[in-house]
């Protein structure tokens, strides 16, 4: 599991038709896109997936397509997270895993639960998957910080839990981490513009959002910063700053399926109550994208 999860893992987004329905033809396009330039693993239904608008039937369908289209490929992570730690067992048990390396769960939002409420969430999801597990900080959405003590808690008694997407911005708690955790435990980063960064201090790279639309050049990176090599992967950092700063300036995944469908990859409408990316800031994407 640990080299399956290390390098560049994306976040992958859900295309919509302009009637709003899945285009799955343009998924699978993306996911094409993404293996044959480099990217390591995809994960489905996180927030860039626009999980929370998606249909449990479409969530099966959309798996669907990337399996396919995949064709055992790359190995895959499921989102399977929520605040109601019951829905979250019930659809780990009812979810077909044969094609899923792992799922990623995101720590409890809107509850607010304290770190031993966390705790005793994830001891529940660990319990009850048959598959490993990538712990999901990210304060920002859930309005909780799963602290460094409680993570390396989980990671020192359950066994299938194997890594966090940790994305709460603060390399101080990357550090903590990264010093603290067990051998085969995994830091991926969950911030694009600290992945190369948490990357050298010992990560195992990322799981991006801007990835999945210039997988060649933030592969390269990633696997330069796993190699050591922080001269030329800070080259390409640089240069990613701009767009990165762009594509979460208004919404996620408004900026990257805006990025998208500038590269002809796939359109840009989003469900409500998000909304697509504005026309100052399409034009800003377009200029940079022409520099990169």
């Amino acid at each position: 599991m640990k080299n399956k999860l290390t390098g560049l893992g994306i976040a992958i987004v859900t295309p919509f038709k302009k009637d709003l329905s899945v285009d799955h033809e343009a998924l699978t396009k993306l996911v094409n896109y993404n293996i044959e330039n480099g990217t390591d693993y995809i994960v489905i239904s996180g927030t860039t997936g626009e999980s929370v608008t998606v249909t449990k039937q479409e969530k099966k369908d959309i798996i669907a397509t990337i399996v396919k289209a995949n064709n055992n490929r790359v190995p895959l992570v499921l989102g399977i997270g929520g605040n109601n730690t019951a829905d979250v067992i019930e659809e780990i048990n009812a979810t077909e895993f044969n094609h899923i390396s792992a799922i990623l769960s995101v720590s409890p939002a809107y509850s607010k639960p304290t770190q031993d409420g966390i705790y005793q969430h994830f001891k529940a999801i660990s319990l009850a998957s048959p598959v490993s597990i990538i712990l999901y900080n990210v304060p920002g959405r859930t309005s909780s910080n799963m602290l460094p003590e409680t993570v390396i808690r989980l990671a020192s008694e359950f066994e299938n839990i194997v890594a966090i997407k940790e994305a709460a911005g603060n390399m101080s708690q990357y550090f903590q981490l990264i010093k603290n955790k067990p051998k085969d435990f995994l830091i991926i980063s969950g911030d694009d513009d600290l992945a190369l960064p948490v990357t050298l201090a010992g990560g195992a790279g990322v799981i991006s959002v801007i990835g999945q639309a210039f997988p060649e050049q933030f592969s390269k990176m990633i696997h330069l910063g796993l190699e050591g090599n922080s001269t030329d992967a800070f080259k390409l950092h640089y240069a990613f700053l701009d767009i990165i700063s762009l594509i979460f300036a208004e919404n996620n995944p408004a900026g990257i399926k805006a990025v998208l469908e500038q590269l002809n990859i796939t359109n840009n409408n989003v469900r409500l109550p998000l909304v697509v990316a504005s026309n100052s800031l399409k034009d800003r994407i377009t200029k940079i994208i022409k520099n990169l």
